[in-house]
């Protein structure tokens, strides 16, 4: 019996909850699908070569977590398409920067596999993360960490969380 997977989903970090959602790698990969077109249960399953316990299970947490909604296209038999929801939708900025590191840093001598084109400007493009405040590009070297408003008020005080902060204010 494998010992059960930890939980993140309390955690006061953001990237934590989110890594607690995906959970695994065929979730990220069934959003991507759906980025790319997929509605249905088979389109998912061909698409990925994913085992159909897994998909249905991958698929029911998605809905569940407001990411995907589960609506049926057919009553004979009964079928159902899982297109994004608004949430679902707001993560295709994670999947960019996704691809846009995994082609700077793993792509091989023929370049990035597949091209992201924004249609407003007639482009191919890759995401960058910026500003919201300046528009300017967000790199780890000119970026900090603080505690927001939703840090809880019963960690803010430990020495440990004051010593992780205050060491991202350091240059």
């Amino acid at each position: 019996m494998s010992p059960a997977r930890p939980t993140f989903a309390d955690w006061p970090c953001s990237i934590a909850r989110t890594v607690d959602l995906l959970g695994d790698p065929w979730t990220p990969l069934i959003l991507r699908e759906a980025f790319y077109g997929s509605r249905r249960f088979e389109q998912f399953q061909q698409e990925l070569g994913i085992a159909r316990n897994t998909l249905a299970d991958r698929l029911r947490r998605l809905v569940e977590e407001g990411l995907m909604e589960r609506r049926p296209y057919e009553s004979e038999p009964l079928r159902h398409e899982y297109p994004l929801t608004e949430m679902g939708r707001d993560f295709f900025p994670v999947l960019a920067a996704m691809s846009h590191w995994g082609d700077r840093w793993l792509a091989g001598r023929e370049g990035p596999p597949v091209a992201l084109h924004h249609d407003t400007c007639d482009h191919d493009a890759h995401a960058e993360v910026v500003c919201s405040a300046c528009r300017e590009p967000m790199r780890a070297d000119d970026t900090s960490v603080r505690m927001g408003p939703g840090y809880p008020e019963r960690l803010r005080t430990r020495p440990d969380v004051i010593r992780r902060f205050a060491a991202a204010d350091r240059p």
